[in-house]
């Protein structure tokens, strides 16, 4: 039962880090309902191998995370929604993935900005945008960022948290 559960929330994992990555390209920005359904989720992750000190690390890994991410946040570096969506990424990969994650997502989210900066990428992100909705956010404002950064933390979420379970 307790690896049913565990499958389930994977699912879930995967599903709400798509939906993220779908919302920062559609509107340039992460609705807080996700993170926060991700953090309400992972401790489900942890029913086939509940352990204490990792669950704690975890945790400690996903503040240490939130620090960083709300010092660049207060710079302009990073958007709200990008720290909230990674640390709440960080909870999941654990003490043992968190700088794989980092890593991963630090070299997804370059790839990333690159393609946006060429003309075809640039192109294809405002067809995008057009099609999937207006690029405002909630208040009617423009966000700072043209650059869909959950996309980036999404996949190397993605790819960080999935790929060691199906060993």
């Amino acid at each position: 039962m307790a690896v049913q559960l565990q499958h389930l929330a994977l699912i879930g994992f995967a599903g709400l880090m798509l939906a993220a990555a779908f919302e920062d390209l559609r509107r340039l920005m992460i609705p807080n309902v996700l993170p926060l359904a991700l953090c309400l989720l992972w401790p489900l992750s942890l029913l086939s191998s509940p352990s204490l000190s990792g669950a704690l690390g975890a945790i400690g890994c996903a503040v240490v995370v939130f620090i960083v991410g709300a010092l660049c946040f207060s710079r302009g570096l990073l958007g709200g929604g990008d720290v909230k969506l990674l640390t709440a990424a960080t909870l999941w990969a654990g003490p043992t993935q968190t700088l794989a994650l980092l890593v991963l997502t630090g070299v997804l989210g370059g790839v990333l900005a690159l393609f946006l900066l060429a003309p075809h990428g640039a192109h294809l992100a405002i067809l995008a945008r057009a099609k999937l909705g207006p690029a405002e956010g909630p208040n009617g404002h423009r966000a700072d960022t043209p650059v869909p950064y959950a996309i980036a933390i999404a996949a190397a979420a993605i790819i960080v948290v999935l790929l060691p379970s199906f060993r």
